[in-house]
């Protein structure tokens, strides 16, 4: 698991933290089911976001934000976690998303999956390098920042960001060849991770 080691991290502190990997973007998981639900997303709003990515295919929350908080815009960019490529639709629908609410004054976004392990910090790390942020530096904000942040499909979000924006073959290559790398150097365990988050969530030991 890269330099975190099982002992050292714990999912089930990071599953739904607020983590800002820039002073306007924040990664989490999903907001809590139950009584929870209320209390967490008054905290999300307390913390100033005004708008929320989801990237989950399995469920979405904007009925009830609407409800609660109708202040706060909602973007639904639901894709599946099964570890195959993400399309450039996905990028382009939930980079759009964050574009348009960081344009507006004091707005800041979440961005999030279920468990913030993999489709909301990839999706975060699209608009990072979409704002200007060289995708190595974003990966390591992201890390830094959300230990249990695995980013899967950091790779697709830089074949997307390259073939969108017009670079050269050789440039989008050698950008790639540096992601892989950092991927390879900081691995993360997110079989024991997920499995943690899951046990706790049925309602098992961890």
């Amino acid at each position: 698991m890269g330099k975190h080691t099982r002992t050292t991290l714990e999912p089930m502190q990071w599953w739904r933290k607020l983590c800002w990997v820039t002073p306007q973007i924040a990664l989490s998981g999903d907001l809590p089911d139950g009584k929870a639900k209320h209390q967490a997303l008054d905290e999300w709003v307390s913390a100033g976001i005004t708008h929320i990515i989801d990237t989950r295919l399995e469920s979405s929350d904007e009925q009830f934000v609407a409800e609660h908080a109708p202040q706060v815009g909602y973007s639904w960019v639901g894709v599946d976690d099964d570890g195959r490529r993400q399309p450039d639709h996905w990028f382009d629908e939930g980079v759009d998303a964050a574009r348009t609410a960081l344009a507006k004054p004091n707005g800041k976004i979440v961005v999030h999956c279920h468990m913030g392990v993999n489709r909301g910090p990839s999706m975060g790390f699209a608009a990072m390098i979409a704002h200007g942020i060289a995708p190595v530096e974003a990966l390591g904000i992201i890390r830094a920042e959300r230990p249990i942040a695995a980013v899967l499909y950091a790779g697709d979000a830089v074949d997307w960001w390259h073939r969108t924006s017009g670079s050269s073959p050789a440039a989008a290559t050698a950008e790639r060849s540096k992601v892989k790398a950092w991927m390879h150097a900081n691995p993360i365990d997110t079989d024991w991770i997920t499995s943690r988050i899951w046990r706790a969530e049925s309602g098992g030991r961890v």
